[in-house]
């Protein structure tokens, strides 16, 4: 007899995902082989051996996680790959050193390593939960680099991919927000989300199935959070509202929607040297003559690159700095996050910070 349907889910969803990571590492150890003409390593990496990628797994010790944890150590197993786990103590419950221990030991008797603990301080900017997204999302980089690994798994499911298109949607911040999380994504194609075509039901399934022990984050059911309350309260009203398959409707969304920007930010990138001058500084007159979809991408990307943060950096800014472009009326500077400000001199767009 055969595992159980769920657990059978998760370990072909990892299964498909490490074989990408594995002709991935192939294929730039070989061309970097051809090219160096060198003989190739087997040891000495700090993660390990060269011939054999590292790929870590971020456990929470919640079921998405811990069912990631178990279908990557017994996948790994069968591959030319080696398997460990990085758990981050976030500091922000009573008991939460302890609680990482324990994640961190489930891992180990999984058959993971390396495998560790990492504890971080969780700073303020963006509010609580962008706060603690961002310091976990660098200790696990830092965690990357450190152990030499090729890529980290993450747990998100179908039903987070669809709790981010609507928290997109509700800021009204774009077709990109409403992408969602993509399936590989970060530094080097660095973090992979094997779960997103599977649902959290079936994921939750798979640690029952396999006697997995798991802990529900307190946070995940505390209305002071917005995705909490959107996920036991908005979206159960739109399935009532709207009938089953909101959810998979949701996902499908953000597949659609990521093609589309993937697609925009590609024309933007190459429009881009059009519409600068000799100096490099954007002319007015032909970033008028581009779609607004295209235009406002390289208003964005020109932004950011002047020092204004990503996260920090919304529609209505870019709305703003659009409107020196297409109704310009002599208004002064616009002030933008970053300390960034632009402005329009001489029919072009000077932007830096001030």
């Amino acid at each position: 007899m055969g595992p159980h349907p769920a657990v059978a889910a998760i370990r072909l969803a990892v299964r498909r995902v490490l074989h990408d990571v594995l002709t991935e590492h192939t294929t730039e150890h070989t061309t970097e082989h051809t090219t160096e003409r060198t003989p190739e390593p087997t040891t000495g990496h700090p993660g390990g051996a060269a011939r054999h990628p590292l790929v870590l797994v971020a456990c929470s010790g919640g079921a998405d996680s811990m069912a990631l944890a178990s279908a990557l150590a017994f996948e790994a197993r069968k591959l030319d790959i080696r398997a460990g786990g990085i758990t981050v103590d976030h500091g922000l419950q009573t008991g939460s050193a302890q609680r990482a221990r324990e994640v961190a030991d489930r891992m180990t008797a999984l058959g993971l390593d390396p495998v560790e603990a990492v504890a971080v301080t969780v700073g303020r900017d963006g509010g609580p939960e962008a706060a603690a997204r961002d310091a976990r999302y660098a200790a696990l980089d830092a965690a990357a680099e450190r152990h030499g690994a090729t890529a980290i798994l993450l747990g998100h499911t179908r039903d987070d991919q669809a709790e981010t298109v609507l928290l997109g949607l509700a800021r009204g911040s774009g077709i990109r927000s409403l992408s969602g999380m993509a399936a590989v994504s970060g530094t080097a194609r660095r973090y992979r989300r094997p779960f997103l075509e599977l649902d959290r039901q079936t994921v939750r399934k798979a640690c029952i199935a396999q006697e997995l022990a798991v802990w529900d984050d307190p946070h995940n059911s505390d209305p002071a959070y917005t995705r909490s309350r959107l996920r036991h309260e908005g979206l159960p009203a739109l399935e009532k509202a709207l009938g089953k398959g909101v959810v998979e409707a949701l996902a499908r969304t953000a597949q659609l929607s990521r093609d589309d920007a993937d697609a925009l930010d590609s024309w933007a990138a190459d429009a881009e040297a059009a519409v600068r001058d000799d100096t490099g500084r954007l002319e007015c007159a032909k970033l008028f003559g581009l779609p607004p979809a295209v235009r406002r991408r390289i208003l964005r990307r020109a932004v950011i690159a002047e020092g204004a943060p990503a996260g920090s950096l919304f529609a209505r800014h870019i709305e703003e700095v659009d409107r020196l472009i297409t109704g310009w009326r002599g208004q002064g500077a616009i002030n933008l996050p970053g300390r960034v400000e632009a402005r329009r001199q001489g029919g072009r767009l000077v932007i830096r910070q001030g």
